[in-house]
């Protein structure tokens, strides 16, 4: 029962574009740990992870395995924060998520970290070229960020998203789009 209109925004201008009014919220696997003090969020309602990918023939099983290798990750992503702490030998940034995975394809990298939703979604594209390793380099939750302050917007999405849950509605969106590596295990929100 939403009017609603969806755009793609400047990433780099999402605060400013929030606090002029331009838009009213940010929703697109937007990462709520550590941005708290920054906007007021909706409850989460989805469960991230960063993971590395690799080809299914590379023989590549660990993240021990990347020593020496070449990972790359998108600019300005979860993936590059962990990736600049506890693993900052690993990689290197890269523009988009979309020209790191034709790399790894073409071969000229050995591993995309990104998203456990961006993994999904490609490896569900191209079933059996890619593999997800089975250790994480963090795990988040996804939430809808507003102004600082708008507790009334985010408090209502919130309710609307619980509703959703309970009627079904996410479950069968869910499965609707399983095909692209959406999976209900992943919602958090009851």
């Amino acid at each position: 029962g939403w009017d609603i209109r969806l755009e793609a925004i400047d990433w780099d201008a999402k605060d400013t574009l929030l606090n002029s009014g331009a838009i009213n919220c940010i929703w697109n696997g937007f990462t709520m740990e550590g941005r708290e003090d920054d906007y007021t969020f909706t409850d989460p309602y989805m469960l991230n992870a960063q993971v590395v990918v690799v080809k299914s023939s590379s023989g590549i099983k660990s993240l021990d395995d990347l020593a020496g290798k070449n990972v790359i990750t998108q600019t300005d992503s979860a993936a590059q924060e962990v990736l600049e702490g506890d693993k900052a030998d690993l990689a290197e940034t890269i523009g988009d998520y979309n020209t790191a995975f034709m790399q790894l394809e073409s071969g000229a990298v050995d591993a995309v970290a990104c998203d456990l939703s961006i993994a999904q979604y490609q490896m569900s594209a191209k079933p059996g070229v890619y593999t997800q390793l089975s250790d994480e380099l963090s795990s988040e939750h996804y939430a809808v960020g507003f102004k600082k302050g708008d507790t009334k917007s985010a408090d209502a999405v919130t309710e609307s998203l619980k509703a959703l849950y309970d009627d079904g509605t996410v479950k069968d969106l869910c499965d609707k789009y399983s095909s692209y590596g959406l999976s209900f295990d992943n919602w958090v929100l009851k």
